[in-house]
């Protein structure tokens, strides 16, 4: 079985030694190369052991886990932050299509964890996506709390980084969602609609039914119906369920 060499960051010894135990005991797919509690030690460890994964303590004194993404040479690796709950964090990290794991961390969600960074790693559809996506947390990282830019797409092929600007609609199909884009591109994400719904910013996007959500600044025309219906810039026209249409004026602001 391949394993994926790991280095565990986190200046507090408590939470490395209990990560490191789990791992250990849950997690035979891992080898861990080094702990390491201090930002500076993880560093070092990182640009010289050249890890496939590496656990990374979000709220650490003097270097947080955001800046010592900016200091590193090496980042070919996949990344699981650790973290207490921190809300505009966690949408950087989503945003940016990296996985995290709350403190305490629960048994279940780190094997989880584990078997994703896997996938990515060494699974059928590997790809090297990994600097890129770390490349994203940092933009996501540096621009104003709320105001993300761009949005990293998770596809059975890799990773697709879009400006959130450029995407007209959204449609759930099962666990998917097809991403409509103003050049006509059609996406498809592993990611559910319902992700989408928390991680795109509210002012610009509107659950207008079940199956969708729309980008406000692309309505050209309402039609009045029960509910009615919405037509967007790429000519789409998509209903309006009868519950979501107060919801729907009041982002248009009517």
């Amino acid at each position: 079985m391949e394993k994926l060499k790991a280095v565990l960051i986190d200046d507090e010894s408590s939470g490395l030694g209990a990560l490191y135990e789990k791992l250990q005991k849950y997690c035979p797919q891992v080898e861990v190369l080094q702990t390491c509690d201090t930002a500076e030690k993880g560093i070092a460890a990182i640009d010289s052991l050249r890890p496939d994964l590496v656990f990374l303590d979000v709220e650490m004194p003097f270097m947080n886990g955001f800046v010592l993404v900016q200091h590193l040479q090496y980042k070919n690796f996949e990344l699981i932050f650790v973290t207490a709950y921190d809300q505009y964090a966690i949408k950087a990290i989503r945003y940016s299509a990296l996985d995290y794991l709350l403190k305490p961390v629960e048994v279940e969600e780190l094997k989880a964890a584990v078997e994703k960074a896997m996938e990515k790693r060494f699974g059928a559809q590997a790809s090297s996506a990994a600097s890129t996506r770390l490349d994203l947390l940092l933009e996501n990282f540096e621009v104003e709390k709320k105001k993300f830019k761009r949005i990293a797409i998770p596809a059975s092929d890799g990773l697709q980084v879009v400006p959130i600007e450029d995407i007209v609609y959204l449609e759930a199909s099962a666990n998917y969602t097809m991403l409509y884009l103003a050049d006509g591109t059609k996406l498809t994400a592993s990611r559910t609609l319902k992700d989408f719904e928390e991680l795109l910013p509210a002012e610009m996007f509107v659950r207008i039914h079940h199956s969708y959500i729309i980008n406000v600044n692309c309505v050209k025309k309402y039609i009045r119906g029960e509910g009615g219906q919405v037509v967007l810039s790429n000519k789409a026209v998509l209903d309006v369920a009868k519950r979501k249409k107060q919801e729907f004026m009041k982002a248009l602001g009517l």
